[in-house]
């Protein structure tokens, strides 16, 4: 039996469907401010992490503005790269797919 702080709620936690109540439920709670800080619906947010082609720029943005994701427009070309901890997108939506399946 163990006791999980929620928000300064303490919640008993008896089993393993008890424990995925609290992260569902906290996940949520998150989603929900995210979505709130950034100025759009908790549907618009899932809809863009699934990959939502029609999304509008502006939101996009500030949804990338509010996580700490930077965004570069390097004017150097493709190939030119600043740093090496650049993200590939590629991997990114290729593992996202695999996970679909």
């Amino acid at each position: 039996m163990s006791v999980i702080l929620t928000f300064g709620i303490a919640m008993l936690i008896r089993t393993p469907a008890d424990l995925g109540a609290v992260i569902r439920d906290r996940r949520k709670r998150l989603q929900a401010t995210l979505a709130k800080r950034i100025g759009v619906s908790r549907q618009w947010l899932i809809k863009v992490e699934h990959g939502h082609p029609r999304a509008e720029l502006t939101l996009v943005l500030r949804a990338l503005d509010v996580l700490g994701i930077p965004v570069d427009a390097n004017s150097g070309g493709p190939t030119s790269r600043r740093s090496t901890s650049a993200v590939d997108i590629n991997a990114i939506v290729t593992k996202a797919k695999k996970g679909k399946t």
